[in-house]
Formats: C-alpha cells, structure tokens, sequence
C-alpha cells in the first residue's frame, strides 16, 4: 500500500529523537484554507463560546501573576481578530477537535501522519487546541503533564525549552501540576535563559520537547496562529502515573520519591498505586477556575466600529 503525502518533513532519525528531545521540523499546515483570516473567523463563530480562553498579561517574563482571564461575551469572529491585532490578548481554543469536525479531521491527520514516521508511537488522549495572540503578546513560564507539539500557522514565535530536571523544574514541582494541585505555571529565574534551547518558529514549521519540559514563549511583532497539540503515549502515561503516585507518597507519607522511567518494576509498582490511589480519591484534583477580571470589548473600545467600516 502507498503511504499518503505526509504533512511533515520528519527527519530519517525522527524514531529515536521523537518525545526524547526538542525537534523542530517543517510541515505545510499554514498553507491550508481553514487558516485564512474568513476561515479563522469561521473558527471563532462557531467553536462553543463557554469553552474560549481569553488572557491577557503583563510584560515582565517573571510576573506570571499577571496573566489575566476574561470574558468575549457575544464578540463576532471578526471583532476578536480585531482585538487580538490591536491589543495584548491570548485566545485559547482548547481541544477544537472536540468541539468542530474540521478540526477533528485535521487532528486525526496529524497523529496519522505522526505514527506513520514514529516507530512503534502510538497515541492517546488527544487534545488540538487554536492558539490566536497578539502581537509581542506572552506565555510565561510553564511545563505540560501531557507531550506537546507547536505548530506555527501564522507570526513568529521565539520558544524557550527548559531541561526537564531541577532546578528548572523540581520534582515537587512536576507532580503538583501532574496532581492539578496548581496551574502549569511555576517559578522561574532569567538567569535559566542561558541553559535554554531557543527556537524561532515561522510559518511552517513545528516544535515538540520531552515530557515535562518547562518552556515560555514570547510572540514577534505581529498576529500569532498556532496549533497546539496535546496527546499521551503509553509511556508517556506510565510516567504521569509515576509522577502522581510520587506525588501522593511525598505528601502523605513524606517520602522522597524518585522518577523511574520506562518499564523499570518499581514504575509499573508505582502505576498500580496510582490507579489504587485515583480509585479511593486519596489525592483529589483541586478545580482552578479563574473569576474573568475583564471584558474584552471594553478593554479594546471601538472594535465594532471598525469591523462594521
């Protein structure tokens, strides 16, 4: 049988790279008609608006604690394009292909195409998300429970990739997003800057890092489209599951636990707690929902106005 075109130029070794390190490889996502601006606004109209993320931050890299949510109310397609052109705003889209069947397509064409070059990869829990930001607009400093693909549709963005190891990121620290005990966020010092991989991401091109790497994200001088592409691996969930189990055994117990990889007994131990541990609730997730502190049509006046010339 031939294989389809791929949407990917992987590279020969993308086997034994793929989920271990930062790879960056080119695709041609950008081109397609659905991320034109009417098909962006198409987006933005029908994706349920109960589920949309709107952020906006401040500019210091360390003060993540101005990240802001808040509230589009009955903004058209057309008038949030707008006000991610003109202001300092983030437009979260998370798990589209849940939501949109275009985009439930195009996620399944994605992972396709990745299993196809990936040896052995087979993926689960699959989330594609639409990431609309503005210009000089920020992610501040942050890891994912999950693996994670960038995908650069529109703009530049300059992504920094931390070693998923302290002081970057503490044990502690991992598991408590593992255990949603807090948000990704954690603490971070500038000073790491020179331990990062950089990578600039232009139209056309795709970044993806280890498990639990910390990284942040500053947008270049103009509009940002991304993909972003979340989904679990059977190891990559053996891990998780040996990171909450380490979680639970260091709060409950205040024991030091360390992170087995791969299928090490004491990590396939470590799963079967988890499960017993998620069964009982003995660690429960603590919920994270943010009050919106503003709206978007009036921190950015006039938007209807223009749209409507």
């Amino acid at each position: 049988m031939t294989r389809p075109a791929s949407i990917v130029s992987w590279p020969a070794d993308v086997s034994q790279r793929f989920g271990r390190e930062t790879l960056v490889v080119p695709h041609d996502l950008h081109t397609r008609p659905m991320f034109s601006d009417a098909g962006l606004e198409k987006l933005l109209d029908t994706y349920p608006r109960d589920k949309l993320g709107v952020f906006t931050m401040g500019y210091d890299p360390v003060d993540w604690q101005s990240w802001r949510v808040g509230k589009a109310g009955d903004m058209s397609g057309a008038e949030l394009m707008q006000a991610v052109d003109e202001g300092r705003i983030w437009l979260n889209l998370r798990a589209a292909n849940s939501h949109l069947p275009e985009y439930a397509a195009l996620c399944d064409e994605i992972f396709a195409d990745k299993e196809a070059h990936v040896s052995g990869l087979k993926t689960m829990k699959r989330d594609l998300g639409v990431l609309i930001s503005s210009p000089n607009a920020q992610v501040f400093y942050h890891l994912d429970s999950p693996l994670v693909s960038l995908w650069q549709i529109r703009g530049t963005k300059h992504v920094r990739v931390y070693p998923p190891k302290a002081p970057y990121a503490r044990p502690e620290q991992i598991e408590a997003v593992v255990l949603r005990e807090t948000d990704e966020q954690i603490p971070f010092d500038l000073a790491w800057d020179q331990d990062a991989q950089d990578v600039t991401l232009d139209p056309g091109m795709m970044v993806t890092w280890a498990q639990n790497a910390p990284h942040r994200i500053v947008n270049g001088p103009m509009v940002n489209v991304s993909l972003s592409v979340e989904f679990m691996t059977p190891a990559a969930l053996l891990r998780a599951n040996v990171i909450y189990t380490n979680g639970v055994l260091r709060r409950r117990l205040q024991m030091e636990p360390e992170i087995q990889a791969g299928l090490d007994p004491r990590a396939l131990g470590k799963l079967a707690l988890a499960r017993a541990f998620k069964a009982i609730q003995i660690q429960k997730a603590h919920e994270h929902k943010l009050t919106p502190s503003f709206d978007l049509r009036e921190a950015i006046p006039g938007v209807r106005e223009k749209v409507d010339a």
